[in-house]
Parts: structure tokens; sequence; C-alpha cells
């Protein structure tokens, strides 16, 4: 499936075997975290595309590692980016219910939001003196205690939910905002525009602080529909409008990787690319060779392409393939920059150093992982090692034999079956004991007619 050249790597792979014992001993990293919206699987040519150009991000794979078991914390938009930047299920802040979307995701003029109390992992490397910046859409919450300057981030440029959320018949929302800070800029944004114009401020944003660490968190707008690209792209791709927009993104990638080395800040910057959960399948998306599409709890709607690049720190050339989700970013992403964690709530992501710079006999730090419901946080299904336990209707599927979840082996296998299902009777009943409230306005209002003060 992953077309990667082992061998020209295998000198940078023997190197990479030899770090030093102390991870805490590595120098603080800029980080780079890009993240598609929707991008499924098998969408990249790395994972297996025969349709779209990504050489860009196929770059990353031959230059640092490839995880093939990256999870997302969740099937839709909202409650990933509040795992993600929290370190938690999103079960724990109340960020997967109470919403005004059928999706489970925040829409505009929503009363709800991250808790400004949550502690974000722009928050720690802040502290640590990163320059911190949010370029890309948001949809954590678009009322002023909720926006990314408010969240830990010094700069915000982008779009505060996703692209279908413009101003539509039957409902108080403006048109579709784009944002700088806290200020609208332009609305409606021209769509088309907004993959150039993110990477023209992110340019901008890492040749400001070039002299300093940083912190680029850049969470794209697309493949997300409505779907569109810059008359560059347009039309170009084998794959549709679809198409077009996912070598947009790589071509944006490309941008990035270039500008690290005209700076000469490769050697000192951990770039990582992602998406926020599978592709949604009847847009022209892959999650194959996965089951299932966005919005389910089949592997398609959570696991996700997830590829990280550190010259002469990340092994080059390498396949992960031990599980790790997108909740590892903080803790990681913290101790990387010399901060600890929060240790005044649960977190439920890991350090996975060791796994990231290929530390010999690293494994993954998950006992399990649970796949939620994305309306009231239930858990649908709990993977433990290669086994996953769907729940409703009970189904075991063995995935290092059957990654499309084809074969259900639960009758086969009912030591297998208990087990699961006691990880996640307990797992229930921590949430239920250990959960913290989300943001909350009364009397909320359109972007568009806020004055917002700059700060938290």
């Amino acid at each position: 499936m992953h077309s990667i050249a082992y061998l020209s790597a295998s000198v940078l792979w023997l190197l990479a075997a030899a770090l030093p014992a102390a991870l805490a001993d590595l120098p603080k990293p800029n980080v780079v975290l890009i993240m598609a919206d929707d991008m499924g699987y098998g969408d990249p040519g790395c994972y297996g595309s025969k349709v779209h150009r990504t050489p860009n991000i196929d770059r990353l794979a031959t230059e640092g590692t490839l995880f093939t078991d990256y999870y997302a914390a969740a099937n839709v938009c909202t409650p990933t980016r509040a795992a993600l930047m929290t370190g938690t299920y999103h079960r724990r802040n109340q960020m997967h219910f109470g919403v005004t979307n059928p999706w489970g995701v925040l829409a505009p003029v929503s009363p709800k939001g991250l808790h400004p109390d949550e502690i974000t992992v722009a928050e720690l490397l802040k502290r640590q003196g990163y320059a911190t910046a949010c370029i890309g859409k948001w949809h954590l919450g678009d009322q002023p205690e909720f926006l990314p300057t408010l969240q830990g981030f010094d700069f915000y440029y982008g779009i505060p939910y996703s692209n279908d959320m413009g101003q539509r018949k039957g409902k108080a929302w403006p048109p579709l905002p784009l944002m700088r800070d806290t200020q609208v800029i332009d609305a409606p944004v021209n769509q088309s525009t907004l993959t150039p114009r993110y990477t023209e401020q992110a340019l901008a944003f890492i040749e400001k602080h070039r002299g300093e660490p940083f912190f680029l968190y850049l969470p794209h707008t697309f493949p997300h529909v409505p779907l569109h690209a810059s008359d560059q792209f347009r039309g170009k791709s084998k794959n549709g409008r679809y198409g077009d927009t996912i070598e947009e993104i790589d071509w944006s990638t490309g941008q990035i990787l270039d500008k690290l080395a005209s700076l000469d800040l490769d050697d000192n910057t951990l770039v990582i690319f992602t998406s926020d959960n599978g592709a949604e399948v009847r847009q022209a998306g892959s999650n194959e060779p996965l089951r299932g599409r966005k919005g389910s709890v089949w592997e398609g709607g959570h696991r996700v392409p997830c590829l990280m690049r550190w010259p002469g720190r990340v092994p080059a050339g390498r396949v992960c393939r031990k599980m790790v989700t997108c909740m590892d970013m903080l803790p990681t992403l913290a101790l990387l920059a010399g901060a600890e964690p929060p240790d005044d709530r649960t977190i439920d992501g890991h350090d996975i150093r060791p796994l990231i710079f290929g530390k010999s006999g690293a494994e993954s730090p998950y006992q399990a992982f649970y796949y939620l419901a994305r309306h009231r946080g239930s858990i649908q299904a709990v993977r433990s090692g290669p086994w996953k336990l769907h729940l409703k209707p009970r189904q075991l599927y063995n995935l290092r034999d059957d990654v499309g979840e084809q074969n259900n082996v639960a009758a086969e296998h009912p030591d297998i079956v208990a087990r699961l299902l006691a990880l996640a009777e307990e797992q229930e009943q921590d949430f239920q004991q250990d959960q913290r409230p989300a943001g909350h306005v009364d009397n909320p209002q359109p972007v568009t007619a806020q004055t917002i003060p700059l700060g938290k």
C-alpha cells in the first residue's frame, strides 16, 4: 500500500536508531501542524492514491515517518479539534452534544464553545516562549470567549467554522466570514482564495518568527464541502474538484517546506501533516483500504493520514504501525517544548516521543482506544491491540489481518469480546465521573456584529 523508498533512507534510519536515551535532551523544535478537513486515509499518494498528485505530502513520508494507525479522536470536526487542542476525549470537555447542527458540530452563533479554562497546546507552548498562530478553520466556538486569540494563539487568520455554514434562509447566520485575530475582514469570503491566503499568512508568520521558537497550526478548510480551488488548480486534477483541493493543499505544504529550507529552519522544525477525520466518500474522497466514511465508527471515520518530519531526528522513510491519536499532540508537543502537561485534570493523550523518534522497542502507549458517537459521546467501539469490537451490533475484527473490517470473528473469540466489553464498561464509568463543562454564553451574536477585545 505504501510506495515509500525504504532503501534510500537506510542510512538515516540507522542513525536514528541510536537516539540519546534522554529524549528530554532534544532541542526545542519549531512546530508546524497542518491539518486537512475531511481528507481520507487513501487520499495522499503515499497512502495509496492513484488519482491525486501529492509530491510534497509524499515527501514528508520519504523524509520522515508515516503512521499507519493514527486516529482522530472523533469522526467529525468540532470534537476532534477539541481533543487535539486539550489532549482529552471530547466527552470530557463536553464538546460532543448540545450543539445546533445535526452532524454534532458547532454551528454559527452557537452559545457553546471550548471553555476558556481549558488548557490548550498553544497555551502550553506560549508559556515556553513560543510565538503561536492558528491559520485556517477553528470550529471551537465563534463567540468572543472561544476564539483562538483567547485560547493561546497570538495570531488568528481564518474562518471560525465550516465552509458550508454561510448565510442561508431560516438561519441567523452571517455571510461566511474571514477573520484576522478577532475581527471580520471579509464576508462572504471568496472560498477559492482561502488556501492561497492561508499559505501566504503561514509563510509570513514563519518569516516573522524565524529567530524564535514558533508553533504554526494550519487547519485547512478543504476538502470539506463545498469544494473550491484557485484558478491555478481548478480543473487540473484527475479527480474533479475534490482532487483539485487535495493538490492545492499539497502545493501549500510544499510552499511551507520550501520556506523552512530557505530560512535554514529545516533541522529545527517538526512538521506534522494529518486530517481531522475520514473522507466523506460520496464526494470523491477515499478511505481505502478502510471501511466507512466520515461520521462512522468504522475505521474510515477515525483512522486518517499522519506524517511527521524533523530531519536528523525523526527517522526518514520509516513506517510506524503502532496506534497513536490526535490527543497525543498536547502532551508530546508540550514535552518537546520543555513544558509539562497539565496535572490538575485528566489527559487521555500520551507522550509518543519514543515512537516519533524511532526508539528501539517503543510500543503504543494505549491499552485501548474508544470510538465515540458524534452526538452523545457514548462508546460505540473499542480497539485494544489488533482487536476492534463494535458494541451494537456486536462485531469483532482483527485489524492486523482484516483492516477493511469484513470478517466478523466474535463467535470464534468470546474471551476477547468479553475483555473488550469490560474495557468499554470501565471507560464509560470513568467518562461519567470525570467531565469538565464546555463554555457557554448567553445571547450569542453573529461574529460580524461583535466587537471583541484582544487577549485572554
